[in-house]
């Protein structure tokens, strides 16, 4: 059997890095979309796949996904496809599954219960250390196997465990005093579930989910549905 390396172009970090700068912000937000299809894909026993074979699965043009690959240096071989435990390999690499990312989550109430019970981070490289939370009732508990320590504790215990993560579940007045301490604690990215557009220096990266805004977008395609259907 041929290698991965013989079968595939030799992937080139300082390529990638040339054109990280400029890659398109929906090309990125693309990426996840075929890690998961890929790796549905590997679970299947799939070994290699066409460009025109993924977009059907995918529903998206193949050309807008070898334009896509392309921003990174391109991952496939004319005549054979691409290599698919090989893409999914670099493209875990790209969004830095590998890394091992340390988090802690903000807030013990529903929604960060809910995100201590799922096992999406540890799918996607990232470790959990703790909770944390103002309610005494619930600190020194463990919810989900995760310690919940008091609020006053994030920024020593973010400090010392070079936390890369912060996920936000608080209410929208305490987001950005906590925020602000997990930057200063060298917190580098912060998962914004509080309902309000946060926004911080460039020491941070942060990513704003609203998903008010989702079930609204969800309401406008029903009732666009529902219009065209009465039209008819």
């Amino acid at each position: 059997m041929e290698s991965i390396d013989k079968i595939n172009p030799v992937f080139d970090r300082r390529s990638q890095d040339n054109k990280e700068s400029s890659v398109p912000s929906a090309v990125i937000k693309r990426l996840p979309r075929y890690h998961r299809y890929l790796n549905d894909l590997l679970d299947s026993g799939r070994l290699r796949i066409s460009s025109a074979e993924l977009s059907k699965i995918m529903n998206v043009t193949a050309s807008q996904i070898r334009q896509d690959l392309n921003c990174f240096g391109g991952f496939g071989q004319q005549g054979y496809g691409y290599n698919i435990k090989y893409l999914t390999a670099k493209i875990s690499e790209l969004l830095g599954v590998s890394e091992g990312y340390d988090a802690v989550i903000v807030g013990a109430g529903n929604l960060g219960r809910a995100l201590a019970s799922t096992r999406m981070f540890g799918r996607r490289g990232v470790n959990r250390l703790a909770l944390f939370d103002i309610d005494e009732k619930v600190v020194g508990t463990e919810i989900y196997g995760i310690k919940v320590y008091h609020t006053d504790e994030l920024f020593e215990f973010c400090q010392r465990h070079k936390i890369a993560i912060g996920v936000l579940t608080v209410p929208k007045e305490a987001a950005y005093t906590v925020a602000k301490t997990l930057q200063d604690a060298g917190v580098r990215g912060i998962w914004n579930f509080a309902n309000m557009e946060l926004k911080m220096d460039d020491s941070v990266v942060v990513e704003n989910i609203h998903l008010g805004d989702s079930l609204m977008t969800l309401c406008y395609k029903i009732k666009e549905k529902n219009d065209l259907s009465e039209e008819e």
